[in-house]
């Protein structure tokens, strides 16, 4: 894949480097239990990754109606419990999902990132990352995994624009036209939904994109303008998008949610055109 020219980057501010320490001390207590846990785990070709945070009332259902094959090929449920205080976590585990817990909240990004490194660790060769309230359809995981298994591309978007969008938040529904409307212009790429968190990555994607991740919060255009900008093949595939079984969205109101998102869609353009050296956390 190509590589762009390399800038130099930011020294850490003493602040950063705290909250990175105490990050990592979170993640490698996760991971100490996590082992314990599951000394001798095995994940399948494909591998389910849902993040949760207090998500009890909802994850059961999404788990029970991951399949157990996808185009051919076994499939593991992976959980990372992003903290919380609930009983996601033991809700996980009664399905009998892989259940890795964080013990304080880190941000769905850094949720992710637990988990991308996990399958990269385990072996397997592509991660279908889905929600844990509901309304992403389980059933869809072998249509967006099929262009990888084809290998017609190397990340799949589901967009709800092609399909069916369920919700009525008028104010959501345009954000996702504008900042697909955005993202297109920055990067030439033709997608009509680039804020959907239900995608299938092949693994060797993540190996080179997961060390230029930093967003704790927002993370979705970061992998995506990351992965375009290093040359990665993206596609979409129409999906059915639910409303919330029950809860509320974790990721502030509209405003709040375009504001920060803009800002991720901006930053990172700018970092991936500059070719800036990125020294992210390694949990």
């Amino acid at each position: 894949m190509p590589v762009a020219p390399r800038a130099p980057r930011r020294a850490d501010t003493p602040e950063s480097t705290r909250t990175k320490a105490l990050q990592r001390l979170v993640v490698d207590l996760g991971r100490r239990d996590f082992e314990e846990r599951y000394p001798e785990r095995t994940l399948s070709p494909v591998v389910a990754l849902i993040c949760a945070y207090e998500e009890e009332a909802n994850i059961g259902a999404v788990i029970a109606a991951v399949p157990r094959q996808a185009c051919g090929l076994p499939v593991t449920t992976l959980v990372v419990v992003d903290g919380g205080e609930d009983d996601t976590a033991g809700v996980a585990r009664k399905h009998d999902a892989l259940t890795f817990v964080l013990p304080a909240n880190l941000g769905h990004g850094m949720a992710l990132r637990v988990g991308y490194r996990l399958c990269i660790e385990g072996g397997a060769r592509y991660v279908v990352t889905l929600d844990a309230d509901g309304q992403n359809d389980p059933s869809e995981l072998e249509s967006l995994l099929s262009p990888l298994v084809e290998d017609t591309a190397d990340f799949v978007v589901a967009s709800r624009r092609l399909g069916v969008d369920e919700t009525t938040d008028r104010v959501r529904q345009a954000g996702v036209r504008f900042f697909a409307w955005l993202l297109n212009a920055l990067t030439r790429a033709d997608l009509t939904d680039t804020s959907n968190g239900y995608r299938a990555l092949r693994t060797s994607l993540l190996v080179d994109v997961v060390d230029r991740l930093t967003q704790d919060q927002y993370q979705t255009a970061e992998l995506l303008l990351t992965a375009l900008g290093r040359g990665w093949r993206v596609a979409e595939r129409p999906t059915v998008w639910h409303e919330r079984v029950s809860g509320h969205s974790k990721k502030g109101t509209n405003l709040t949610f375009a504001l920060r998102y803009a800002g991720v869609v901006l930053g990172t353009w700018w970092r991936e055109r500059r070719g800036t050296t990125v020294v992210a956390d390694s949990p």
